[in-house]
């Protein structure tokens, strides 16, 4: 008899290959390390392939298993999809979820699209702000869950995918023409703007701050003025303003991980559910 790929061991390979971590991973499923580590025993023999490798801080994934996390996605993804649609229930209630405002315009659409399609009867209640503010607003539990950005050097382990920080500015506009050089900025507290003066302290470079906001519509208006530049994730850049790439004489920039935080220690099922949503379907948007 042929075998096949069980659900309940792709459900738990795609969280270590998440966490990175067997302990990590085994609290989050609900099960011993042992059990988890047979699992993944089972699935390897089950592929005949070595998924795993285990490294001083946890471990990482082999050449099929990066291939093998592709498709568990997938089929995990139109599994969940397919009981949703079929039970005719799926779960309800109201989500208050907190996001900055370029993940929100990139992939806010697709993830809302399809998470009301396996819950038609669940709302979510999305509040745009720079992550100090939804860190706040999470203090506060004024949101339930947030997507924050967090500095990729540190030590965080629960990155759902990594953001490059770039320059933008309005096509034509050369930025060695200014001295000093203008800025449109986020909040002081925030990874874009700290990044920025960062950068061009170290370089020597001038600067100002000509415009300092945490709306990503007031910056990006000021850049489309030609009286700024700004700083923002590399995927969120509008199309109709320009990247700037070294050859702009401007200093690189780091990149940033992007993680889900709660604001309780055991959420309800439907902001679990949310989260384990984004957890899988962000990384291939």
């Amino acid at each position: 008899m042929s075998l096949s790929l069980e659900i309940d061991l792709l459900r738990s390979f795609a969280v270590i290959a998440e966490v990175r971590a067997l302990s990590r991973a085994a609290s989050r499923v609900g099960r011993t390390q042992s059990a988890l580590s047979q699992q993944m025993k089972r699935l390897e023999e089950i592929v005949d392939q070595p998924l795993f490798q285990r490294t001083g801080r946890g471990v990482v994934l082999t050449n099929p298993g990066e291939r093998l996390l592709i498709h568990a996605q997938r089929i995990l993804r139109l599994h969940d999809e397919a009981m949703a649609d079929l039970s005719g229930k799926g779960l309800s209630g109201t989500i208050r979820f907190g996001c900055p405002d370029d993940y929100a315009a990139v992939f806010l659409p697709p993830l809302l699209r399809q998470f009301s399609s396996q819950h038609p009867h669940a709302l979510v209640e999305v509040v745009c702000g720079p992550t100090p503010r939804l860190l706040e607003r999470l203090e506060k539990r004024e949101v339930d869950l947030a997507m924050i950005s967090l500095p990729e050097g540190g030590a965080h382990d629960d990155f759902i995918r990594r953001e490059q920080l770039v320059w933008i500015g309005y096509p034509g506009l050369d930025s060695a023409d200014f001295d000093p050089l203008p800025l449109a900025l986020s909040d002081p507290d925030t990874l874009d703007h700290i990044a920025a003066r960062e950068a061009l302290q170290r370089a020597g470079r001038a600067y100002r701050i000509a415009y300092a906001s945490s709306s990503l519509a007031g910056l990006t208006a000021l850049v489309r003025s030609g009286q700024a530049f700004a700083v923002m994730t590399q995927t969120a850049v509008p199309a109709d303003l320009s990247l700037l790439n070294a050859d702009a004489g401007l200093p690189a920039l780091p990149a940033i991980g992007v993680s889900l935080k709660f604001a309780r220690a055991r959420p309800s099922l439907l902001t679990a559910a949310f989260a384990e949503h984004i957890r899988v379907m962000l990384p291939m948007l």
